[in-house]
């Protein structure tokens, strides 16, 4: 092999990654990460609200790429930027571009991963990730729905764990977005009413997804995706 072609290969291999930790270390030490709280935008409502107001378009492909960046570099600000939406853009348009930005990073991250170090992962895969790409190989779509719409793992892990299961793009991206949909605009609809929240001094209630009424009708999708996985266990070993 050249050195032209191993330098191709490299870039290949270890690009995205390497863009991935430099905007992770652009971000943190620039204190960007700092301004990004329910803090500064009640601060600063009125004139993140007139220039959304003003630029609509504008600011909504700067919050997608924003949303894009945090959950892509799994910086633990996705709930904020998720409520900040719901605010900036109400719960309709705020979600859907919550979810799709959430969607186009997560994806970005299991590329990272799963090209970087795919084959280091198989060797050394702790037993979390280890047991996660197991249940994605015996039914991808499901399990990983089933995981976005009760994130009882770690983003990153679960990124990781599809992609040491060799999960296909098409598969981890589709479910991933009706996976996180309900949560999106779970969020993006509480984040709408913050300006009220605001008004009186108060904080919103982030615990409301943990509400049966808004628990239990997930859990129920949830375990709708379990059910062809599990059938098909089942089949194959009926005791």
């Amino acid at each position: 092999m050249t050195r032209g072609q191993k330098a191709t290969a490299f870039v290949r291999r270890y690009g995205l990654l390497i863009v991935l930790v430099l905007l992770v270390i652009a971000a943190v030490a620039s204190g960007a990460t700092k301004h990004v709280s329910l803090a500064e935008l009640k601060a600063r409502r009125a004139e993140l609200t007139a220039f959304v107001e003003a630029h609509w378009i504008a600011s909504l492909a700067v919050y997608g790429v924003a949303y894009t960046a945090v959950v892509a570099l799994s910086l633990p600000l996705a709930l904020v930027m998720t409520l900040a939406g719901g605010f900036l853009f109400g719960p309709l348009p705020g979600g859907l571009a919550a979810l799709t930005s959430a969607t186009v990073g997560s994806t970005v991250s299991f590329l990272a991963c799963r090209t970087a170090f795919g084959d280091v992962i198989t060797r050394k895969a702790g037993p979390t990730i280890s047991k996660l790409a197991e249940g994605f190989r015996k039914d991808a779509f499901s399990y990983l729905f089933t995981l976005r719409i009760i994130p009882v793992a770690p983003l990153l892990l679960i990124n990781v764990a599809a992609g040491l299961a060799e999960v296909s793009t098409r598969t981890f991206v589709t479910a991933s977005f009706i996976g996180m949909a309900p949560g999106s605009f779970v969020y993006a609809f509480l984040g709408s009413g913050l300006g009220a929240v605001f008004e009186r001094g108060g904080e919103p209630d982030l615990h409301i997804i943990t509400e049966p009424r808004i628990l239990l009708p997930l859990i129920g999708l949830a375990c709708l995706a379990m059910a062809p996985m599990v059938y098909r266990r089942l089949r194959r070993n009926p005791a």
